[in-house]
């Protein structure tokens, strides 16, 4: 885990924005703070960051539309993001997880909280074995690159993704429940009843899957959780 990172946080409520940014400094990490869509999108361009923290609702537009925008682009598609929301509905949050958020944090929060979550994203984004690379047939999960290949081309996954499959992966054949999921995820801080697994559960098949509506390689067993396929049939894979 990056212990001194750079660290971006988009927010217009100038008090927050003070108190988190001073706990996070604290906390050996480097903050810029931005107070606007146009200003964030300023210092994206001008510097590296090792994460970003995002609000959704700013004067000049949607933290939705922000995230679109870097996972759109190669640069910033693995950039890790967490969403800060004052909005309760659930669609929400989902809608932001889709677009390639990897985690969010409900206002108002405690700024030790964020902290924890924050370096869940480091620490995600940092592999401990980086020459181990799973294979699976077609698919190659590379823990070094921290990237996902199906027939040698790169898979558009977050990181929050590309750890789930990994998670998956290497517990292949075993049926994992959501539970499970998320202790294997060392304490994502996503609440286990909330629908996000599912969501991203979804965006993996759609990169992975010839037919995402007809998954064969990450399957929903009812009832009890999901399972990763050791084997394909038009792969041969063992």
């Amino acid at each position: 885990m990056n212990a001194h990172a750079r660290l971006l946080l988009i927010d217009d409520d100038a008090r927050l924005t003070a108190m988190v940014g001073d706990y996070l400094r604290q906390a050996g990490h480097e903050v810029d703070v931005a107070g606007s869509l146009q200003q964030g999108r300023q210092l994206l361009q001008a510097a590296h960051y090792d994460a970003l923290v995002l609000d959704l609702m700013l004067p000049d537009g949607d933290g939705l539309d922000l995230t679109r925008e870097l996972r759109a682009e190669a640069r910033t598609r693995r950039l890790p993001l967490l969403m800060l929301t004052a909005r309760g509905e659930p669609m929400d949050r989902i809608l932001g997880l889709e677009l390639g958020a990897d985690d969010y944090l409900p206002k108002p929060f405690e700024p030790r909280e964020l902290l924890a979550r924050v370096k869940a994203l480091l620490r995600r984004a940092a592999p401990e074995s980086p020459d181990d690379v799973l294979q699976f047939g077609r698919l190659e999960i590379d823990l070094g690159e921290r990237k996902a290949r199906l027939d040698g081309r790169d898979c558009d996954l977050t990181g929050h993704q590309f750890d789930l499959l990994v998670v998956l992966a290497q517990s292949a054949g075993r049926v994992l429940s959501r539970d499970q999921i998320m202790d294997a995820l060392k304490g994502h801080p996503m609440e286990a009843f909330d629908r996000s697994i599912d969501v991203h559960i979804s965006r993996i098949r759609a990169v992975i899957e010839d037919d995402p509506k007809n998954p064969r390689r990450v399957l929903t067993v009812r009832g009890a959780g999901y399972v990763f396929a050791r084997k394909q049939d038009s792969d041969g894979s063992a």
